[in-house]
């Protein structure tokens, strides 16, 4: 996609990111693989584009108003995304986030003037989930709204609006198949409502981590969960309002060990530090490439950038107490 040289302001940085051909994983899959790069983004992932979307959402609709503030309950990177939209039209940022996410996460956030309100992990059925905390606390606070990121259906216009058609225009229209993961389901049914807006015939697949719940719904219309998975910000038990009439054809299961397998692969082999659900993402992206063929072009998102995982994808100790696979370059250093 062409750019001019110059954007005329700091939210204009978010999106129109590059698509990458990915050559490990395409060898593998027996044709062309293709990640988009959302680790270009300000905030260093995909939920930047949501985050505007939410923010000037609210703006038109007259519910935040000058002086307001913005709480989102998140696994981090959203709300590292609306901390950085917040700043830029002179908002204050309120996030609540589980505290078993990354350290790194919280660093950020608390490095971008954001309040951090952390909370014990528990399901959503309890009232103390951080979604329905953060809610509460919007409630309760004069000036504030709550962004609501797996039910505000802005999330997923804004892929419909942005990220399908860079990606169609990146391609030139080529494109056989689409899949991602699914958080809030903003991406996967807004890249997939707009990319079948202009071709019926993409392929759009839900690649589901296990632990979570949507594999089984869209293979046997059962939400039932298996296993777990320590990826962050992906894993779903319920159909939000943005998974609501995705155009959803096939789906993949993925787990963190076939994950972390690419993760290694795309840094020793291509240069990219990517978190775990990247890895999943590209996972899918082969199974779904070997499904279409041999010609095939599948796209898929890189959602975020592995220096926010430092401490724990990056960490020996940390993969080891999860009995996860070491990348071997780690323990290489522990034993110098």
């Amino acid at each position: 996609m062409t750019q001019s040289a110059i954007v005329p302001t700091t939210l204009d940085l978010i999106g129109n990111t590059p698509l990458v051909r990915l050559a490990g994983p395409s060898e593998a899959a027996g044709c062309d693989i293709f990640g988009k790069c959302e680790y270009a983004n300000p905030g260093s992932s995909v939920k930047d584009r949501a985050a505007l979307y939410m923010i000037r959402d609210a703006e038109a609709r007259g519910e935040l108003k000058p002086g307001g503030t913005v709480i989102e309950g998140t696994a981090g990177n959203t709300g590292i995304g609306v901390a950085l939209v917040a700043n830029a039209l002179g908002y204050k940022t309120i996030i609540v986030m589980p505290d078993n996410q990354s350290k790194e996460k919280m660093d950020t956030l608390r490095a971008l003037g954001a309040q951090l309100v952390l909370v014990p992990p528990t399901k959503y059925s309890n009232p103390g989930h951080f979604q329905h905390t953060s809610r509460r606390m919007a409630e309760e606070i004069d000036g504030a709204i709550w962004a609501g990121q797996f039910d505000n259906v802005a999330n997923r216009r804004a892929h419909i609006e942005t990220t399908a058609p860079e990606i169609w225009e990146q391609m030139d229209g080529k494109i056989d198949g689409f899949t991602c993961a699914v958080g809030t389901g903003g991406t996967l049914a807004g890249v997939g409502m707009g990319l079948k807006e202009r071709d019926e015939s993409v392929t759009i697949a839900l690649t589901d981590p296990h632990g979570a719940a949507l594999y089984e719904y869209y293979a046997n219309g059962e939400l039932k969960s298996e296993g777990s998975s320590v990826a962050e910000g992906i894993g779903q038990g319920r159909i939000t309002a943005n998974l609501e009439g995705a155009p959803i054809d096939t789906q993949f299961r993925v787990s963190d060990e076939e994950g972390l397998e690419w993760v290694a692969r795309l840094l020793r082999e291509e240069g990219l530090c990517l978190g775990l659900s990247s890895g999943i993402n590209v996972a899918g992206a082969v199974a779904l490439g070997k499904q279409l063929g041999k010609g095939a072009r599948v796209a898929t998102i890189l959602c975020d950038t592995g220096f926010r995982y430092l401490s724990t994808l990056y960490n020996a100790e940390w993969l080891a107490e999860k009995e996860l696979p070491v990348f071997d370059w780690l323990t290489a250093q522990d034993s110098d």
